[in-house]
């Protein structure tokens, strides 16, 4: 996980990228279905580091096996506060394969939804350009 984590805090994309699994599952914390597949994955993620400001995380935590890790963060989207947390599964690989956020309070959650909403034609035509290079 200390690979993850440094690739996010020092705002390198494609090292993150390459932590992915080909069949990650991404989990929003504001989107009810799961976003299947490296491609939609990492374009989410490089739009999150767009909406983020004073993003940190603050806290790790692992499982016994080493494969589950909860890394808590702290961050703002435009005049909201927000804290949550990625849960990730590794899979027997080291990649990962879960990628699950949950955020809090609510209005951050809102102000998160209302970003990345505005966004998200973006991040379709991204991945399905990551997805074809990818082929």
């Amino acid at each position: 996980m200390r690979a993850f984590r440094e690739a996010v805090e020092a705002g390198d994309l494609d090292a993150v990228e390459a932590l992915l699994a080909e069949d990650v599952v991404f989990s929003s914390p504001v989107v009810f279905k799961p976003y299947p597949g490296k491609a939609i994955t990492a374009a989410i993620l490089r739009a999150v580091a767009q909406v983020f400001e004073d993003f940190r995380y603050e806290r790790e935590l692992a499982g016994p096996d080493g494969r589950d890790h909860a890394l808590v963060f702290a961050a703002r989207v435009g005049d909201r506060e927000l804290t949550g947390c990625d849960f990730i599964h590794l899979d027997k690989n080291g990649l990962i394969d879960e990628f699950t956020v949950m955020v809090r309070p609510l209005s951050g959650a809102q102000a998160l939804a209302a970003a990345m909403g505005a966004r998200f034609e973006e991040i379709a035509k991204e991945a399905q350009a990551r997805s074809a290079s990818a082929s």
